[in-house]
């Protein structure tokens, strides 16, 4: 008897179970108070990952795709880009909360003197990580790249969300 026990002891903890655990293996994002990003998301063995495609803003009006201002400001883009990202996601059963890595490419603004816009970036972001109803944060980077598909663009963003068995 002894013997079975051990040998299903070893075998849990080959294969990651958590023998005797009340909650299951949930997503960690490792945040300071105060803080902008997560400096770490944990991701449990049995995990799924989903990988969103860079995304770009649409256009303020569907019809003018072409003028200067046809995306907006990098706020105006960068919310048109998330308010896409957490319905890709709700398609899938997962909420923004779910995101554990962000990598954001930024063009220089010519209205900003040539750099990108972070603080634009920035606003957009609070309003969708670190919230009350959204407290988490993903890890996240951020570039300044010289061009994006269409000159008017301003900011691309991808993503990797992650659900926990």
């Amino acid at each position: 008897m002894k013997a079975a026990i051990t040998a299903f002891l070893l075998a849990a903890m080959a294969t990651g179970s958590a023998v005797g655990s009340a909650s299951a293996a949930t997503v960690e994002h490792k945040q300071a108070p105060g803080a902008m990003i997560a400096s770490a998301a944990i991701v449990p063995p049995g995990s799924t990952f989903y990988y969103l495609s860079g995304a770009t803003a649409a256009p303020i009006n569907p019809a003018d795709t072409d003028s200067a201002d046809a995306y907006g400001d990098t706020e105006a883009q960068a919310l048109s880009i998330f308010t896409k990202m957490k319905a890709q996601l709700a398609e899938m059963g997962l909420t923004m909360g779910d995101m554990v890595k962000l990598t954001v490419f930024l063009v220089g603004d010519p209205k900003n003197g040539g750099k990108m816009d972070r603080d634009g970036l920035t606003r957009a972001y609070k309003k969708f990580f670190g919230t009350a109803d959204q407290p988490n944060l993903p890890t996240r980077s951020a570039f300044q790249i010289s061009a994006l598909a269409r000159p008017q663009q301003l900011i691309e963003i991808e993503g990797i969300a992650a659900k926990a068995p």
